[in-house]
């Protein structure tokens, strides 16, 4: 029922093909980093592919999201789960890392840690729209893009963008800014979404995105 050891695997980096043509905007996006936690990243070789690359993907996307003014979200699953609220995770995945020899494994990693200004919502379900006030918090700022890093692809990843477009939001699914627990369940994440509820890009594409709309907003305030 837990999650097995994950084998190492090359991160993907090439572009897919995309049903529609949205692009990331720094004035309507929000960057979710999607339960980068000890707990889920130990399944992993930490110090191979696709972890390696995973981390350093989500920093340099963070920094840049931190420079253009694009708010930064995180989930992250609590220690304490009673059954009632676990409920049918129990099923599939067991305790998970609320076991007591697994207690020690729920902050975010270092690497990656929340700042001053971020948001963490607590993670209770595949989605991250789920039992939490993501959309309101979204709606507040006026912001309606979603770019989605983290783990796991196929589960978490896939089910947040897929949550999203059905409540509006256009979906970002960082090609190489996910991982998952092996290559095939990697690339079938990133053209799920493609295919048929957001936007699968390389993290170059998006920040040259984020880039382009930054400089539109500048140029337009200039005229």
């Amino acid at each position: 029922m837990t999650i097995l050891a994950i084998a190492p695997y090359a991160m993907p980096t090439a572009p897919v093909a995309n049903r529609v043509d949205w692009r990331p905007d720094a004035s309507r996006a929000v960057f979710l980093i999607h339960d980068m936690q000890a707990y889920f990243l130990n399944k992993f070789d930490t110090a191979q592919s696709p972890i390696v690359p995973l981390v350093s993907t989500v920093a340099r996307l963070r920094a840049q999201c931190d420079a253009a003014g694009v708010p930064v979200f995180y989930t992250a699953q609590p220690t304490e789960q009673p059954p009632n609220d676990r409920a049918l995770l129990n099923d599939f995945w067991g305790p998970g890392l609320t076991a007591p020899e697994h207690r020690g494994a729920q902050p975010i990693i270092d690497a990656l840690a929340p700042k001053e200004g971020d948001t963490v919502l607590t993670k209770w379900r595949y989605s991250a729209f789920q039992r939490s006030d993501l959309r309101a918090r979204m709606a507040a700022l006026g912001r309606d893009q979603l770019i989605i890093c983290g783990v796991y692809a196929h589960i978490g990843c896939m089910a947040t963008a897929l949550e999203a477009f059905m409540q509006d939001v256009q979906p970002f699914m960082v090609i190489d800014g996910v991982a998952d627990f092996s290559a095939a369940e990697h690339d079938m994440a990133v053209n799920y979404v493609a295919r048929r509820c957001g936007v699968s890009l390389t993290a170059d594409a998006v920040m040259a995105a984020l880039a382009a709309s930054v400089s539109a907003g500048e140029r337009a305030n200039v005229e």
